[in-house]
């Protein structure tokens, strides 16, 4: 296990650079998806006030990510370790929606916002008076994003819906069998329903204002998880059923090969894709194969590479068992041939490259104390993302909101 880089802890940036600066975002969102999608709009600069409930007898309160997991011995509650790696660059403030009072400081709130984003389901927006009509009737110009998990014109239009229910629905739990042959319909270990969902809400939030900056128009935006998802995965695993009658078969054979992996070397792991046709020929002159590869009818090219993939893959394992891992970087890289040493999670913090690029960067909370955040990955070379508030706890803005923003109220 490599030792992972401890590095000095950063300060937190002034104000927002980013390109969204001057954007304010009322955000109902919470969990993973819509919580993971307003975070990039924080780091790009909005103003995202994260608005929380008070919650009942039965549970602490605001969002329920708060709660899972185990933050340092002494820190303050509500400050799980998801809910802290998604949640800067936010302001937490807790209303509760039950009370009239709250409704007036929410309306005023709204007035205040260029964009409202929920999670809540549909119907519950409806019950408590925060549909789009409702909301764009405080806002005209009001952008409203909604995170579903079904698009409201099928029959599963407001079921509930989570990153295990739509890896269930979408296909994803059926790309392992594919793989591997064991029939048992599996759910990937990572929550890849919920961050790319998150990711086209981004994306939708930030067309939608494009457009109102061109317009004047706000609109109403769905962004239903199993549409994305199902659209996501089936980008390459429609494959020969794009065509009509189909040429092949469902799913993206290259993909789908149980040989598609990290290759075993005498001492660790290597990712390894020689893509074009000299990229082949190179790695198998080196690898010893070379003239077993030139003969072989089945490997002349790409189209006939391609259909006989499986076989192709094996032999690529059995060259990279020959050597080390550091031999074959220091014989591939020099040709440009695609590799790179397989990382553990214990072995990321110390990578080279990301240790380089600082994408693990340590914070000090003054509650919380030190804490790791990946800092925004995309670079903007005129207007960068920063990091310029810890992840919040439960009601910490709420003062600072009321006092800023709804003075007028008294509150």
């Amino acid at each position: 296990m490599a030792e992972a880089r401890k590095p000095a802890a950063k300060g937190l940036a002034e104000a927002p650079t980013g390109p969204l600066s001057g954007i304010r975002i009322l955000d109902l969102t919470s969990v993973v998806n819509g919580a993971y999608g307003a975070m990039i709009l924080a780091d790009q600069g909005a103003d995202v006030i994260k608005l929380e409930d008070p919650g009942g007898h039965r549970g602490e309160g605001g969002d329920i990510m708060r709660w899972g997991g185990h933050p340092p011995q002494g820190a303050p509650k509500g400050m799980g370790p998801i809910f802290v790696t998604i949640n800067r660059n936010k302001r937490s403030i807790v209303l509760d929606m039950k009370q009239p009072r709250s409704r007036k400081v929410v309306e005023r709130l709204i007035q205040s916002c260029d964009v409202f984003t929920a999670s809540v389901r549909y119907e519950g927006l409806k019950r408590i008076g925060l549909a789009y009509e409702d909301v764009a009737a405080m806002k005209p110009d009001i952008i409203y994003a909604h995170a579903a998990g079904y698009g409201s014109d099928g029959p599963y239009a407001g079921e509930p819906a989570y990153d295990d229910l739509i890896q269930s629905a979408s296909g994803a739990a059926d790309l392992l069998p594919r793989v591997d042959g064991n029939p048992v319909p599996r759910i990937l270990p990572t929550l890849m329903a919920d961050k790319v969902s998150g990711l086209f809400l981004a994306q939708a939030i930030t067309a939608a204002l494009l457009h109102r900056e061109r317009t004047g128009q706000g609109q109403f935006i769905e962004v239903p998880m199993l549409e994305c998802i199902t659209s996501f995965l089936m980008v390459e695993h429609l494959y020969g059923h794009v065509f009509d009658p189909p040429t092949g078969q469902l799913g993206y054979t290259r993909v789908l090969n149980p040989y598609r992996k990290p290759f075993q070397t005498k001492d660790g792991y290597i990712g390894l894709l020689p893509y074009t046709d000299k990229q082949w020929d190179q790695f198998f002159e080196v690898a010893g194969f070379g003239e077993t590869i030139a003969s072989d009818p089945r490997f002349s090219d790409y189209f006939t590479r391609s259909r006989h993939i499986t076989e192709l893959y094996q032999m690529v394992e059995q060259a990279a068992a020959t050597k080390t891992t550091q031999e074959w970087l220091d014989l591939l890289k020099p040709l440009s041939i695609p590799v790179v040493r397989t990382n553990r999670l214990d072995d990321l913090q110390s990578d080279p490259h990301l240790a380089a690029v600082e994408l693990f960067q340590t914070y000090l909370h003054p509650e919380l104390g030190p804490y790791t955040q990946m800092r925004p990955p995309v670079k903007f070379s005129k207007s960068p993302s920063n990091i310029r508030r810890h992840p919040p706890k439960m009601g910490e803005h709420t003062d600072e909101v009321l006092g800023d923003i709804l003075a007028e109220l008294g509150a």
